[in-house]
């Protein structure tokens, strides 16, 4: 963690000693590179959660509200967690990409 730290202070460093017009074409080229990478990572999160909605023909708050059945397979089980950890990275990215969409309205800098 130690050398994490010092890497990022690094890389703060330098970032930082860079004349304003490239601190903004380095934050605009890379957030726009960073919201595309999120994209996709939204597109795979919800291809995998509309699955388990195929699969087992409910939404997962539904699912959750009713609780999982009595008769419930090791599978769906499994299945079940997974779900939640797809519905959280979506959550997750969904949020991320709002934030970056604030510099993104600004444009690319060139």
């Amino acid at each position: 963690m130690k050398g994490a730290i010092s890497v990022e202070r690094g890389i703060e460093n330098k970032f930082l000693s860079l004349p304003d017009e490239e601190k903004a074409a380095v934050i605009s080229h890379g957030a726009a590179i960073r919201f595309s990478d999120l994209s996709n990572r939204f597109f795979l999160a919800q291809s995998r959660i509309r699955f388990f909605e195929e699969k087992y023909c409910v939404k997962l708050l539904e699912l959750e509200e009713s609780g999982l059945p009595d008769d419930a397979s090791y599978e769906m089980h499994e299945d079940f967690i997974m779900w939640h950890h797809w519905t959280e990275v979506a959550d997750k990215v969904r949020r991320q990409t709002e934030l970056l969409k604030a510099i993104l309205e600004y444009g690319v800098y060139r």
